[in-house]
Formats: C-alpha cells, structure tokens, sequence
C-alpha cells in the first residue's frame, strides 16, 4: 500500500524540538511547510523569511508558465543561464541523479532559505518535508521515520564540523511525493541539497523488494552523496557518514 501515511499533521515535528537559546516556528506557503529552529535572540527572522520563501516560490512557478515541462517531467530537464538559480539548482541536482527537477525542490528551497539567514542566526536548521538543511554550532541528531506509526526511534549523528549539510528523504508510503518504487525509507546525505533531494528520490525508486537495497546503496557512492540509509520489506542497508543513534 503506498502513501499510507498522508496526513496533513505533521507529527513527527512533535519530537524536533529547540533546544535552550534557540526558537522553533513553522512557515507555510502554499505546498512550502518549513520548520524553522534559529538562535532565539532572532525570533523576528520569521516575516523576512516568509517573504524570501514567497519569492522562490514565484520565480518556481514564473519558470513553469513558460516551461511547463520543467514541472512535470520525470526525467532531467536542462536550465539555461537566465534561468533563476532556484531553477538552476533543481536542474543540477536532478541532472546528477536522473530525475526530474522538481525531485530536487523541497531541498533547494530549504538550503537557499539557510543560506540567507545564516549570516543573522550561525545556527539554522531548516526542515522541508523530511527534507533538512543544516548550519549547526553544535553537535545534531536528524531522527528518522522509517516507521511513522511507531515514531521516529533512530537517527543520524551530525557533527557540528561537518555542517553545512543536507538530509533528505524519499518514501513510496510517507508523505505526498511521487515514489516510483515500494520503499519504505531512503535518506540521502550531501552538502549540496539539490543532490541530497533528487538523490533521495532516486534511491527510493530503486526499491521494489528487499533484495534492491544493496543495488541503492552502489548507486548512491556513484552519485558522490556523503551517506545513504535504504530500508525496504524490513531489510535495511546503510553507508557512508552515516553514524546512527537510539532516539
């Protein structure tokens, strides 16, 4: 059964919470849901932000009046140099894992929003759909929902040394994106969001059965992530920096 767990709460957000000295807060525009934790001294980062998201968003769908296929193709789709460079990013990213762009926005949205608050609040971490963009001061764990009617029971370490960095997922049963395979969980880690996210999806559409988790994980060292999780039929696989903990 696929996308058995569509529910427009997102309740996992439950157990992410601040810690002390930091703000938590959510912004959502139109599909965008982000889950914002920043220094708490910059708890007025909520309104600009809002306004920054607003703008990618626009250029998105300025792009796609004139480029329709670049929203529905499932395969890479080229962007030009005029092209916005949200634009330009989901095409990159999707180009690497052989998917098509909009496989790469929640990621791209969630690093360009960082990366323009980042000089007003050194920590951020901002979370769009399972999909995370991290700057961190501070050592991280990034839970996982491999199991969404148990909750999130494991996670993954992130060193403060090791940020910025991204974490996203793809599931054929969680959430409302296109899955073209029957995994439950793929994770994909790397710098860059727009390859994490594409990524992601990819590995995913990879798993039909049990036995497509170790073919995932060869495909993701040849994408040049930073660490791959792949679960499936109860068979999980893991690789790279990937140092997972109890939650």
């Amino acid at each position: 059964m696929r996308n058995m767990y569509n529910g427009s709460e997102r309740l996992y957000r439950g157990r992410c919470t601040a810690r002390e000295g930091e703000y938590a807060f959510q912004l959502v525009v139109e599909e965008t849901d982000l889950q914002v934790i920043v220094d708490a001294r910059q708890r007025e980062l909520a309104r600009p932000m809002l306004d920054f998201v607003t703008s990618l968003r626009g250029q998105i769908k300025n792009w796609m009046t004139l480029h329709p296929e670049f929203r529905t193709s499932l395969v890479p789709v080229a962007a030009p140099e005029e092209a916005p460079e949200v634009v330009r990013r989901m095409a990159a990213g999707a180009a690497v894992a052989d998917v098509g762009p909009f496989a790469a926005v929640a990621g791209v949205i969630a690093q360009m929003t960082a990366e323009a608050f980042v000089h007003v609040s050194p920590d951020i971490i901002i979370e769009n759909g399972g999909d995370a963009y991290l700057f961190s001061q501070k050592d991280r764990v990034v839970g996982l929902l491999a199991t969404p009617a148990e909750g999130t029971s494991t996670g993954v370490t992130v060193r403060r040394e090791d940020c910025p960095v991204s974490l996203c997922a793809s599931s054929a049963i969680i959430g409302h994106s296109l899955s073209l395979g029957r995994g439950d969980l793929a994770v994909a880690r790397a710098r860059d969001a727009a390859l994490a996210d594409a990524a992601a999806t990819a590995l995913c559409n990879m798993l039909r059965t049990g036995r497509d988790v170790q073919r995932a994980l060869e495909r993701a060292e040849l994408l040049g992530l930073e660490g791959a999780f792949v679960q499936c039929e109860g068979r999980i696989g893991v690789w790279g920096n990937m140092e997972l903990v109890a939650v």
